[in-house]
């Protein structure tokens, strides 16, 4: 099995399952020359990995990506950049009772009926967040791609529960802010809210619960003139791929749905000039009108749900027999995985982003 995303000249596609020998992505369509740091890539993909901090899941995966082609001398060749992760940590037994039962909020049963029943259940298996492994190696090819055209990205919690973050100024975010939040273990503007956030997370894992949060995410650099309207706008594909991370359940650009609430004395972003650039004074709309770049920093927020694995006992069917039950989920999940679904978010944007410019 296999996902796949298209944008113009460049495609993503991702396979593998959880608890499979191994997952993987191949990227087509990236040009050849471009210098790739690998080592800055195992830094990116160690931002996703779980945190020995109380709050991330048990399983332990080293991530190693084992490049097979597209990449030679520290630099892509023009050809399929394919890339493979090995599994080394599987508890399958831990899903022996669910082989034919629903998890509540996981695509256990979706995926039996889109696939015959035929397929991998194990760890959520091509639905799992373990996938978001490879989409994150993509990501921080792109976007050292993208840092080499001057545009940069970065993201962090903005909240987790009822806990909020400071957000990115959407006028005036630099290159040095999105940098700064990046070198966090627990990526945050305001680190003060750091224990409040971690203690939220363990009062609900105390309760063998989970909860959720939002990520917001922003590109700077990009000029204006990027995108097109309508069906393949900048919006657009940033969504398409946002939307790819099992989690994502919504996505706002700028101010997003506080525009409801707005006039249009209050919403929309009057233009400035200093005679050679031209600017918003602000940044509601989130750097996009029309679908197409305006030269102000590209600003979106990410809804992530609560991990719906969680050790309760839960009403379901067996969706095999027929018949009512009741589950109690075994394994090591995260009661939260916001603050490793934040290098994801962003990788995804690099990913929407590049696709414009190549």
């Amino acid at each position: 099995m296999s996902s796949n995303l298209h944008f113009g000249n460049l495609s993503v596609s991702i396979f593998g399952e959880s608890h499979g020998n191994g997952i993987g992505v191949v990227i087509d369509g990236l040009p050849g020359g471009c210098e790739i740091d690998f080592d800055r890539i195992l830094d990116f993909m160690a931002r996703r990995a779980p945190k020995k901090d109380g709050i991330s899941t048990r399983r332990n995966e080293k991530d190693f990506p084992e490049i097979m082609s597209g990449y030679l001398n520290g630099k892509t060749t023009g050809t399929p950049l394919c890339a493979v992760i090995k599994n080394t940590d599987q508890h399958s037994k831990d899903y022996g009772n669910i082989e034919t039962v629903a998890r509540p909020g996981h695509a256990d049963y979706t995926g039996s009926v889109r696939y015959n029943n035929a397929n991998d259940i194990r760890g959520g298996g091509h639905f799992s967040g373990r996938i978001t492994a490879p989409l994150v190696f993509a990501g921080a090819v792109c976007g050292q791609i993208l840092e080499q055209k001057g545009i940069y990205s970065g993201a962090h919690i903005l909240s987790i529960g009822n806990i909020y973050d400071n957000k990115f100024d959407s006028v005036n975010v630099t290159k040095e802010d999105l940098e700064t939040v990046k070198t966090k273990d627990f990526p945050l503007i305001n680190s003060a809210v750091e224990q409040e956030m971690k203690d939220k997370v363990k009062a609900a894992s105390d309760k063998l619960d989970s909860i959720g949060g939002r990520i917001e995410c922003a590109v700077t650099g990009l000029p204006a003139g990027i995108g097109s309207p309508m069906f393949d706008g900048l919006e657009n594909r940033i969504s398409q791929a946002v939307f790819g991370v099992p989690a994502v359940k919504g996505i706002e650009f700028g101010v997003g749905f506080d525009f409801a609430d707005m006039c249009g004395s209050e919403a929309n972003d009057c233009f400035t000039t200093d005679g050679k650039t031209i600017k918003t004074v602000t940044n509601n709309n989130g750097g996009i009108l029309g679908g197409i770049s305006s030269g102000m920093p590209v600003i979106f927020t990410a809804a992530i749900k609560p991990t719906p694995s969680i050790a309760q006992p839960q009403q379901t069917v067996d969706y095999v027999k027929m018949e009512n039950t009741v589950l109690e989920i075994k394994g090591r999940h995260d009661a939260c995985i916001v603050p490793r679904a934040v290098p994801v978010i962003e990788a995804a944007a690099n990913i929407a982003v590049l696709s414009f410019l190549i």
